[in-house]
């Protein structure tokens, strides 16, 4: 029971990664926020733990909704102790085929998203004065550059960058700025990905799936229940000091 006591806010919380976390959290004694632009399918997440959880909809390019979110959670939980930001988009396109939309709504998500809601919890948690845990998604994807997927990166990139800077300033308050770099990871976006990759590399679909499951060097994709434990130790006691590092959870992917 590391998070007893604890309140947590998982952006992006009704599916995947965020939901296994979600899940992990409340297991371990936490009270969760589940933030998600679905709110119904938050609520049946939410349905399912109970008392422990909160649905709330929301929102991470709308500041209103974000500060809604904020206000919502300290008035249920009586404040935040912790945030995981996991909310993101996706797409992917040869650079010369890369639109405006998709640019600008991949960069409103991923990073301006990202970043507003960070800032929004560390006031409310620095008002508080009880410090916390900011733990941000970024992606093996913000490591390196790839030929498709030229934005997504840049955005995990930047992603990397906020969890440094951030860290840094935030410790002062007593607020660990930390982040979980996944690798590829079996959720139900990676059939739309499959399908992206199956179109521009001329691929049957499921190929480009397999392919990247049997280069892991851990033998298989990643699962969001692999990424749960790595956001517990990162918001509990026990990473009180590690300081704006970006964790690699991608069974041996990258290394640094």
């Amino acid at each position: 029971m590391k998070l007893q006591g604890k309140v947590a806010v998982v952006t992006g919380g009704a599916r995947g990664i965020g939901r296994a976390i979600v899940e992990r959290y409340v297991a371990e004694g936490a009270r969760v926020a589940i933030g998600d632009l679905d709110r119904d399918e938050a609520g049946v997440v939410a349905a399912g733990l109970g008392d422990a959880a909160l649905p709330v909809r929301l929102d991470v390019t709308k500041r209103d909704s974000v500060d809604a979110l904020v206000s919502e959670v300290a008035r249920w939980g009586g404040g935040i102790d912790i945030l995981v930001n996991n909310a993101a988009i996706f797409d992917m396109a040869p650079v010369l085929e890369v639109t405006e939309r998709s640019f600008d709504s991949q960069f409103a998500v991923n990073v301006r998203g990202l970043f507003f809601t960070l800032q929004a919890v560390a006031r409310h948690m620095v008002e508080r004065g009880r410090g916390g845990k900011i733990i941000n998604m970024a992606s093996q994807a913000g490591r390196r550059g790839e030929a498709l997927v030229s934005v997504y990166c840049a955005t995990k990139a930047a992603v990397i960058s906020i969890t440094q800077s951030a860290g840094l300033d935030l410790i002062k308050h007593r607020i660990n700025v930390n982040g979980i770099a996944p690798g590829v990871v079996d959720t139900p976006m990676w059939e739309e990905v499959d399908a992206l990759f199956a179109r521009y590399e001329n691929r049957p679909p499921g190929e480009k799936k397999r392919l990247v499951g049997e280069a892991v060097p851990y033998g298989r994709m990643g699962r969001p229940e692999d990424h749960a434990g790595a956001a517990v130790f990162l918001a509990s006691d026990d990473a009180e000091y590690v300081v704006a590092q970006t964790l690699n959870v991608d069974g041996g992917n990258w290394m640094s």
